[in-house]
């Protein structure tokens, strides 16, 4: 009998659900091994968390010379950049630098940083400073200090990644669920396109509309894992990379589009133009959807988009 076989595990910090259909338990299972053992080595590649990580020499290495990265890593980079100038710099991967002792998000954060302090912490963050040579295969942070992470788009990288091993492997269809940023492809046991629910920003467990697709990816930006109320405002924990200051005005986004990293790479930025902003720039990709709900709980789509 034809079935979904699904697994939950830890990887990359995150709660990854991996679903496989098929009709023997055995070799699902086996696809989904492969799958986290993929998911497991791009981690290593990008981890901050591990001092040997390429991330690591990258960032050990700002200021002083260029480092000799695997074609993967060069790759992703050079995505992430472009991301970067599409977005004018509300996603950047040198986001690093920022100190999070000023960022506690809790119960005990009661004012925001001044903005002078704020804005000393954003002065190493800039993606233009990422300089890259494809010849020999290397990168450079240009001012000593510089960090890079992968934190909005690693996890949607390591989904796509993982999705396309099992392709490979003969899986027709599944889902990769990294913490909310999904991909599927193929269709459900039953023939149809699979159901997926965006959060309520106010009920992170319950969905407030729901989306069919297939061979479509799926990421929510969303301040309801965290956020604090200063005066009656609430705050987001996305920083905005420009300010050092929060970022405030939209409960969460959520973006659809043909593949994950993409989808991860935008939920953020959105999250910091804005609603105007943010849809003009969305409705001006093709392919790509969004729908974005703000404090005041009223949603917003863009044009190519119908939500029920």
């Amino acid at each position: 009998m034809v079935q979904i076989f699904s697994r939950i595990q830890k990887l990359m910090g995150n709660r990854f659900e991996l679903s496989v259909v098929s009709d023997n338990e055995i070799w699902a299972n086996e696809k989904i091994d492969s799958a986290i053992a993929e998911i497991s080595r791009i981690e290593q590649l990008l981890t901050t968390f591990k001092s040997d990580s390429q991330t690591n020499q990258i960032n050990d290495n700002a200021g002083i010379m260029p480092v000799k990265v695997d074609k993967e890593v060069f790759e992703l980079i050079q995505r992430s950049l472009r991301i970067s100038a599409l977005t004018q710099g509300a996603f950047d991967i040198t986001y690093g630098s920022i100190d999070k002792s000023l960022w506690n998000f809790d119960a005990k954060m009661t004012v925001l940083p001044d903005r002078e302090i704020a804005l000393k912490m954003v002065e190493l963050i800039d993606y233009q400073k990422v300089i890259l040579s494809q010849e020999e295969c290397t990168v450079f942070l240009q001012d000593k200090g510089m960090r890079i992470g992968f934190g909005g788009i690693g996890k949607g990288y390591a989904a796509e990644m993982a999705k396309r091993l099992m392709i490979q492997e003969g899986v027709k269809s599944g889902i990769v669920n990294a913490s909310g940023d999904l991909t599927t492809w193929g269709l459900q046991p039953d023939g149809k396109q699979w159901t997926i629910g965006i959060a309520d920003p106010n009920h992170k467990n319950r969905p407030f509309s729901y989306l069919n697709i297939s061979n479509m990816a799926v990421a929510t930006s969303g301040d309801y894992e965290k956020f604090v109320m200063i005066d009656g405002k609430r705050y987001s924990h996305t920083i905005n990379p420009q300010t050092g200051l929060p970022v405030t005005g939209i409960k969460s986004v959520t973006i659809i589009a043909p593949n994950a990293e993409i989808a991860d790479a935008l939920a953020t930025p959105v999250t910091v133009m804005g609603v105007k902003v943010g849809l003009d720039l969305i409705n001006q990709i093709k392919g790509i959807a969004c729908v974005i709900v703000d404090d005041h709980d009223k949603m917003f789509t863009s044009k190519n988009i119908n939500i029920r």
